[in-house]
């Protein structure tokens, strides 16, 4: 007879119940399981990026990978008598730089060329370039330049300037914008071009007043000697390589955006197999060109942890300092002109849906307020059309946004992938072009993350200096290079350290697809970090530009480190 609750065990269930109770007696008395020792450890002020922990004392790493975040206390138990210490000391440890827009090689290429950034008057532009002709081979084309006619005053070079020293050199030399060149008389020779070249759609070919050609090409019309140009060899690129990773690592950068051609691909995956890849790459090809980007992750995926593939670049317009870029109204000193449209909306739109649809990733460069308009509505149309997913969307540089459409870019979660650094470069001058009022908008980071859209922030090297701290700088301080605007240019557009330091960590790595590997330092992540000299956050503003990158990790090996910080104690006793 059994009673109500009364409970009735067998023999065997008695022997159950015993065995687990002694296994968990013998468990709790067991010694906890050993942590394994760390690679390296490093102490100092740690700034996350994760907002579940967004400061620590200290890091450990195990191999390519962080093991834990925290507390000093915590993380001493890590310490094995091989592990390697690192004291940040002052400074401040931060994830790893992510530069969400740069010309890798063409960067690469520019560290060995003549250089005219800052060359201020015709006389100084055109001894360089004859300096140069004279320390290479006749019949070498002469390259590069990044030269800024807006330090001068303005007035465009002439291929007159420069024939008389280049009689037996080629010369093909950009603007640091990338959207004119200019070419010398044996260049014009080279490619055919006369002066009785008809117009190019999407450019525009400068012509003095007689009919002859300056020299200067703009945007689709620099194709007229572009096809002109020697093509790279392998040497050379893999020397581009290996100097813009040199260069860019000592600035703390761990990841880039790439944006180039399938050739630079091609060469990027040369220097990955001969070890010359430090830094990771995210490599994007030509948006017209996406069915080969389609066949390619069909036949190969998207690559490794140091080289993957995945953006598609487009273009709607010029930029603003070669007055191609698209506005609704006109420039306020070039009343003809509202700029160019480098690709026609139909064409874009075409490509966009097909890329879109195949579930590619699309980035638009869209600088004037009416570029950026016809992008964001192209997007607007491939997600009504291809229905919800994870895009990502993104349009590269978003300068000059009409207020209209700020708003537009959270609501279709398009994100900005912008270059602080122009800000306070285009700032000397922009209002010139564009006037005041469309320029409370211009760059506009405030209004932007105030909306709820995301920032992914980058350089544009060749065309700006890949230096995310100066970025930091102008994104904080909006104070333009030539020291006119000490408050700032459009003031209103500023932003806080920590929200400029995500949009190039946290952010760049989710406009990469790339946020479950970088961008924050958390247990499981890659250890890609950068050890900065002082704590950005209790620095004066404008003083932010001061601040010097001392070392910088990629997958848990130092790829950089300052001279000043090498003298830093580094051993691997226990305190």
């Amino acid at each position: 007879m059994m009673l109500r609750g009364q409970c009735v065990f067998t023999t065997q269930a008695r022997w159950t119940l015993l065995l687990a109770a002694l296994a968990l007696l013998l468990q709790a008395r067991a010694p906890a399981a050993e942590t394994s020792p760390a690679t390296t450890i490093i102490y100092g002020n740690v700034w996350t990026g994760d907002s579940e922990q967004p400061q620590a004392e200290a890091i450990a790493i195990a191999g390519d990978r962080i093991q834990a975040v925290g507390s000093r206390e915590e993380i001493d138990r890590f310490r094995g008598d091989e592990t390697t210490i690192i004291d940040a000391g002052d400074g401040m440890i931060v994830p790893g730089l992510i530069d969400s827009h740069i010309h890798l090689l063409s960067g690469g290429y520019n560290l060995t060329s003549v250089q005219l950034r800052d060359a201020n008057s015709p006389e100084e532009f055109a001894k360089r370039i004859g300096d140069y002709a004279l320390s290479v081979p006749a019949g070498t084309w002469i390259r590069g330049g990044d030269w800024d006619h807006t330090l001068w005053g303005g007035k465009l070079p002439d291929r007159a300037w420069i024939d008389r020293v280049t009689p037996t050199h080629p010369v093909w030399l950009n603007r640091l914008d990338g959207h004119m060149a200019l070419a010398n008389t044996a260049a014009l020779r080279a490619a055919g071009v006369t002066d009785d070249v008809p117009d190019v759609a999407g450019g525009e070919i400068v012509r003095d007043e007689r009919g002859r050609l300056t020299g200067i090409l703009k945007d689709n019309a620099m194709t007229l000697v572009e096809r002109a140009v020697p093509e790279r060899t392998q040497q050379e690129q893999l020397a581009a390589i290996e100097a813009a990773v040199k260069y860019v690592a000592a600035r703390g950068v761990t990841t880039v955006h790439q944006m180039g051609e399938w050739s630079d691909v091609e060469a990027l995956r040369l220097a990955e197999q001969r070890g010359l890849l430090k830094i990771r790459v995210y490599a994007c090809t030509p948006l017209s060109e996406w069915r080969r980007l389609v066949d390619e992750l069909a036949s190969h995926g998207r690559g490794s942890p140091w080289l993957r593939i995945g953006g598609l670049k487009g273009f709607v317009d010029g930029s603003l300092g070669s007055h191609t870029a698209a506005f609704l109204e006109p420039y306020s000193d070039a009343p003809a002109s509202r700029g160019v449209l480098v690709n026609t909306p139909e064409n874009l739109e075409q490509w966009t849906l097909a890329a879109d649809k195949a579930g590619l990733q699309v980035m638009v460069h869209a600088i004037g307020d009416r570029a950026i308009r016809i992008q964001l509505d192209i997007f607007e149309k491939a997600t009504q059309e291809n229905g919800p997913r994870d895009r990502r969307f993104r349009i590269e540089h978003a300068q000059h946004i009409h207020p209209d459409d700020l708003p537009r870019f959270a609501e279709l979660d398009v994100i900005a992938s912008m270059q602080p650094y122009h800000a306070i470069d285009d700032g000397r001058w922009a209002d010139g072009a564009i006037g005041a009022e469309r320029s409370l908008t211009t760059y506009a980071f405030r209004s932007l993350l105030d909306s709820g859209a995301r920032l992914a922030l980058g350089s544009d090297w060749h065309v700006a200096p890949p230096t995310p701290l100066e970025g930091v700088f102008a994104a904080v301080t909006r104070r333009t290079i030539d020291g006119e605007h000490p408050d700032g240019w459009v003031p209103s557009q500023k932003i806080l350290v920590d929200e400029a330091l995500r949009g190039y960590t946290a952010d760049a790595a989710y406009a990469g697809f790339m946020e479950d590997e970088i961008g924050t330092l958390a247990a499981g992540k890659y250890a890609d970090l950068v050890i900065v000299d002082h704590d950005l956050n209790d620095m004066p503003p404008e003083q932010l530009d001061q601040a010097q990158v001392m070392l910088t990790m990629t997958g848990g090996d130092v790829i950089f480190a300052s001279p000043d910080f090498q003298d830093v104690p580094q051993n691997t006793a226990a305190p």
